[in-house]
């Protein structure tokens, strides 16, 4: 299916989303700030939700002029240059759930795991409940990413370092705006603590370890508030096969051929949301050591 020169349905979240953030750090701030918190949360994940669309061509055809309509860090911790570098280095497929080469795996090489201290791994089996990746998956990713992006920009990596030097003026705006605004500061970071951990439900199972690499991507056919949240990449198999789709299609490509998805991804299925919160809320779905990973 041929794009159109603009999709005017993301433009118009990205201004619904620049409307709600501002409205939650101004008037639902000074109204009451737990009000403000809750709203600013919601904006800042769905900012990274367009941020996702963005990095894969959308709205427009202009890769600059995308770049420029997220441009503001509003969840301060990650740059988008890197999210950016990361996400599509992710999409090779054949590397997905891979301990060393996904950039976004969940899972560790069994021999790394055995050596580490138990403190460390017990926080890391509570991170594989979603109770757990919802309250410290973001500090746990947020650290882990870092450490990588250090040891990087230390082996000469460009491309990590000029990711981080841009988060700096991304950053500066949106701490000017909170400055002059109703809430806090520390309630502001609080909030992109918490839009991280919003967005961690959607990351939660989306890949599985699976001997064949078009059986690791889960579908979840979910309509509600947190698909529109997360711009229906639920349907995640059909997004790593069409990632040119904007968000908005995504739910009828899938049922067009939902039978042929969900063969391709051996039944890797979920009905909603509720769902996995109630299997998962306190239960790990993963072992943490990847269940296939060999070494040579």
């Amino acid at each position: 299916m041929s794009r159109r020169p603009v999709e005017w349905p993301t433009l118009a979240m990205l201004a619904g989303t620049y409307a709600l953030w501002a409205l939650a750090t101004t008037w639902a701030a000074a109204l009451w700030l737990p009000f403000g918190m809750a709203l600013a949360m919601l904006a800042i994940a769905q900012h990274s939700s367009l941020s996702h669309e963005v990095l894969h061509g959308h709205p427009f055809r202009n890769r600059h002029l995308n770049e420029m309509l997220v441009f503001p860090c509003l969840g301060l911790f990650v740059p988008y240059g890197r999210f950016r570098d990361l996400h599509l280095a992710h999409h090779q497929d054949s590397l997905l759930t891979d301990p060393y080469d996904d950039p976004e795996s969940n899972y560790m090489d069994p021999a790394v795991w055995s050596r580490l201290p138990r403190p460390l791994r017990a926080v890391l089996m509570f991170n594989n409940t979603l109770l757990g990746r919802m309250v410290v998956g973001p500090l746990v990713g947020q650290i882990m990413f870092m450490h990588a992006d250090w040891r990087s920009i230390r082996a000469g990596d460009r491309g990590a370092l000029a990711g981080w030097l841009w988060h700096v003026p991304a950053v500066i705006p949106v701490l000017i705006w909170v400055q002059y605004a109703a809430m806090p500061l520390w309630a502001y970071v609080v909030c992109a603590y918490g839009g991280l951990s919003i967005l961690k439900i959607r990351t939660f199972l989306e890949h599985r370890a699976h001997e064949r690499c078009s059986g690791r991507t889960v579908v979840i056919e979910d309509r509600g508030p947190l698909a529109l949240m997360f711009l229906n990449n639920n349907y995640h198999v059909v997004h790593h096969m069409h990632p040119q789709e904007p968000w908005y299609r995504l739910p009828q490509v899938y049922a067009r051929n939902r039978g042929h998805y969900l063969r391709r991804n051996d039944d890797y299925v979920y009905t909603n949301y509720a769902q996995i919160f109630r299997r998962y809320f306190l239960r790990a779905k993963d072992p943490v050591p990847h269940p296939h990973w060999t070494r040579d």
